[in-house]
């Protein structure tokens, strides 16, 4: 069977961004408003007054510091409180298709190869711009690829999903070379007036070459020895945003075309999932935890993957072990576990053993295990 690798990793980051201080300023000051807006109701008994946030509050409960937004300006504007992005025609490049084809070309250039030598591409995100064409197709198109792509969103995990459906490729033959790319504009997705969840997304694109092993030009080259993937259907992560949504009677609340989650139910039901899926996943490659050299966690929640980690290992595991990007850029769904992999793999050497682990809402999530050769 050919032999798949890992060779490149790219990275678009955008070039504003919001830190917790300025984020709480402006949901406070929205909070302040709400409240005094709707003072009667409040005083008698009929609304529920908003609870301000802190920025010890996010730390706390997050590990979050900042996070990377493509619009700064619409975010802290206290009248809109959300992303302002220019209307794209129909002629011009979609503004996901060129934060994938920033990062693409970077996990190209890494990997010492053109876009003549890939022959399929993935797009796996969760916020895809439209329901087609396929974003995928479109990124092949103006890269000018020649072969297949197409779409996949399995929420958070999807990164992990790409990359067994590109090591298939490569193992069976049907493709040369693969990139898998994902770009998440996850600010346009969040509501930014809750308190529970207004400081989680940040704004990202990843991409990565799998390619054979064999005859593989880079000099940064991951064997993926094994990978594995788990789904179980849960209602706790959702966003109910779609094109029906015109179509339903009564309409949804605003709101309810947003991210949402039941933090605590998914922390409980979550952690022990991964866990065990991990566990699992290693013993069956005969690969004691303690071998592992690093896991490149999904960045959601830093207290999650701290649990699911000592979990694994059996005890604390060191921020060289399971380093942390998330402070800095927030979880930025499928993308958060590669940049995570992207800023923190130079230093592994030859036989080192790492994990990348993906998962999120579905349930769904899915383990990469690779060896550096």
């Amino acid at each position: 069977m050919i032999k798949a690798a890992i060779t490149g990793t790219g990275l678009f980051t955008p070039a504003q961004s919001i830190s917790n201080d300025e984020l709480v300023a402006c949901y406070n000051a929205y909070v302040e408003r709400y409240n005094a807006e709707h003072a009667e109701a409040i005083a008698a008994g009929t609304t529920v007054p908003l609870q301000p946030s802190s920025s010890e509050f996010i730390v706390k409960a997050s590990g979050i510091k900042s996070r990377y937004v493509l619009d700064k300006t619409g975010v802290l504007d206290l009248d809109i409180m959300r992303p302002r992005l220019p209307t794209r025609s129909n002629d011009e490049p979609s503004l996901l298709a060129e934060m994938g084809i920033a990062a693409a070309r970077q996990a190209l250039e890494r990997a010492g190869r053109t876009a003549a030598d890939v022959d399929f591409v993935i797009v796996a995100c969760s916020n895809p711009p439209r329901a087609y064409p396929a974003l995928s197709v479109e990124i092949q198109a103006l890269l000018g690829i020649q072969g297949f792509a197409y779409d996949m969103n399995v929420a958070c995990a999807s990164a992990a999903f790409g990359i067994q459906a590109a090591v298939d490729a490569v193992r069976q033959g049907s493709a040369r070379a693969v990139l898998v790319i994902n770009p998440e504009v996850c600010s346009g997705h969040l509501n930014w007036r809750s308190r529970d969840c207004h400081f989680i997304f940040g704004d990202a694109a990843t991409a990565m070459l799998v390619e054979p092993l064999e005859g593989a030009a880079s000099k940064t080259r991951f064997e993926v020895l094994g990978t594995r993937l788990a789904t179980q259907f849960s209602s706790n992560i959702r966003n109910n945003f779609g094109f029906l949504n015109e179509c339903e009677v009564p309409p949804r609340p605003w709101d309810d075309v947003l991210f949402r989650q039941e933090g605590r139910k998914v922390f409980k039901e979550v952690v022990p999932m991964v866990s065990e899926l991990l566990g699992a996943h290693l013993g069956a490659l005969g690969i004691e935890p303690g071998q592992v050299k690093r896991f490149f966690l999904h960045q959601a929640n830093l207290n999650m993957n701290e649990l699911i980690a000592r979990k694994v290992l059996g005890r604390d595991p060191s921020i060289e072990e399971a380093p942390v990007i998330l402070d800095e850029y927030a979880n930025t769904s499928s993308a958060g576990s590669v940049i995570a992999f992207h800023k923190y793999h130079d230093d592994l050497v030859p036989g080192d053993v790492a994990v990348l682990c993906a998962f999120g809402a579905g349930y769904s999530a899915g383990s990469v295990v690779m060896k550096r050769v």
